[in-house]
C-alpha cells in the first residue's frame, strides 16, 4: 500500500506545474486525498483536499492558482499549479483521508514528497 508523489521541479515565478499522486496497492476513489506543503523552518500545512465525491477544499494561499482532481480510472489525484510564486517553494505530500488532531494532520498513507522550486 503506497502512494507515489511526483512532478516537481524548479519553475520560474508565474510558471505552473502538475504534481501527481498515485497510488498502488489500494484504490483512491473511496479515500479523501490531499496535498500538503512542508517550507523548511515550517510547520506542514494543507494544499488542497478532494473528497471522495469529489467536493474540494483549498486553503487560502493558493486558492485561485490551484486546482486538485481526481482520475479514478488512473488511480491517481492531481494537483495543477499557476501563477506560481517563490513563497509557494516547499515539499509537496500527498496523504489520503488525513485527519487534524493534537496540532497536526495525521494519515496512515503519505506519499514520499516532491519539491517544488519557485526561483528565478
Amino acid at each position: 500500500v503506497q502512494l507515489q508523489a511526483s512532478g516537481g521541479g524548479l519553475v520560474q515565478p508565474g510558471g505552473s506545474l502538475r504534481l501527481s499522486c498515485a497510488a498502488s496497492g489500494f484504490t483512491l476513489d473511496s479515500y479523501a486525498i490531499a496535498w500538503f506543503r512542508q517550507a523548511p523552518g515550517k510547520q506542514r500545512e494543507l494544499v488542497a483536499f478532494i473528497r471522495s465525491n469529489g467536493d474540494t477544499n483549498y486553503a487560502d494561499a493558493v486558492k485561485g492558482r490551484c486546482t486538485i482532481s481526481r482520475d479514478n480510472a488512473k488511480n491517481t489525484v492531481y494537483l495543477q499549479m499557476n501563477s506560481l510564486r517563490p513563497e509557494d517553494t516547499a515539499v509537496y505530500y500527498c496523504a489520503a483521508d488525513p485527519v487534524y488532531f493534537s496540532g497536526s494532520w495525521h494519515s496512515d498513507y503519505w506519499g514520499q514528497g516532491t519539491l517544488v522550486t519557485v526561483s528565478s
